[in-house]
């Protein structure tokens, strides 16, 4: 009896130590040993469910932000800018996430000071397997942005709308804010294509008592530099 305890122990503490999915091979009792044995199969049960996955995102990349105007649309819509090339803001990673800023104010007639300033802002999601697709993230983020916009530096009188033709969707937010006595009108147009959202604010003001610009003709602007925006981010992604 003392000569069959020990192997028989030490083949139940071999079994004990092998994980469930990983065993190949049966571990038998003495009353079994005579028996043939079988191979044992991992149940579904043992075996590792797949990874969930993500569908991959369609664009790849960014543009370089400053390139996605065109100079002549800066021309119309920043008369006399600082910098006609734009002056692209800090980032961490410009692939992912990028602004370029234009600001200018056109003093040819000293009755009718005008200044205006565009910023466009991109920001690209890749797809995720715990938060979802690229494009997914992207219109979560779609719907911050045009919220953002409404209260952005104390905006008033906020009034959004959809707009058809720029990407896969996008909003208009029209506002008004005031900044060092100046009355400022404000169109920020904020789209989704496929997995970026590309977010175009253009604000004006009339300064020293000159008339405030036209808020339907600053709206039509913001909404061409960002079909502008949105064929060059298709573009960079060929």
């Amino acid at each position: 009896m003392h000569r069959r305890t020990a192997p028989r122990l030490a083949r139940i503490l071999a079994c004990a130590a092998v994980p469930v999915m990983l065993v190949a091979t049966g571990c038998s009792s003495d009353g079994d040993s005579g028996s043939k044995k079988e191979s044992a199969k991992p149940t579904k049960a043992a075996t590792p469910s797949a990874a969930p996955s993500a569908k991959a995102a369609k664009y790849a990349k960014l543009p370089e932000v400053c390139k996605t105007v065109d100079e002549k649309t800066i021309e119309k819509l920043v008369p006399k800018a600082e910098k006609k090339e734009g002056r692209a803001l800090n980032t961490s990673d410009t692939n992912d996430t990028a602004s370029c800023f234009w600001s200018g104010l056109n003093d040819a007639d000293v009755k009718d000071l005008q200044f205006r300033s565009l910023t466009v802002s991109l920001k690209r999601f890749a797809a995720d397997p715990t938060l979802g697709s690229g494009e997914k993230r992207a219109e979560e983020f779609e719907k911050q942005q045009v919220t953002k916009a409404t209260t952005q530096d104390g905006a008033k009188d906020a009034k959004t709308d959809k707009v058809d033709g720029i990407g896969d969707s996008a909003s208009v937010v029209s506002t008004e804010t005031k900044k060092d006595d100046n009355d400022f009108k404000n169109q920020t147009v904020v789209t989704q294509t496929a997995n970026v959202v590309v977010t175009v604010k253009y604000s004006g003001a009339g300064y020293e008592g000159a008339k405030s610009p036209n808020a339907d003709d600053m709206k039509k602007g913001a909404q061409d530099v960002a079909k502008e925006v949105v064929g060059a981010i298709a573009k960079a992604n060929q």
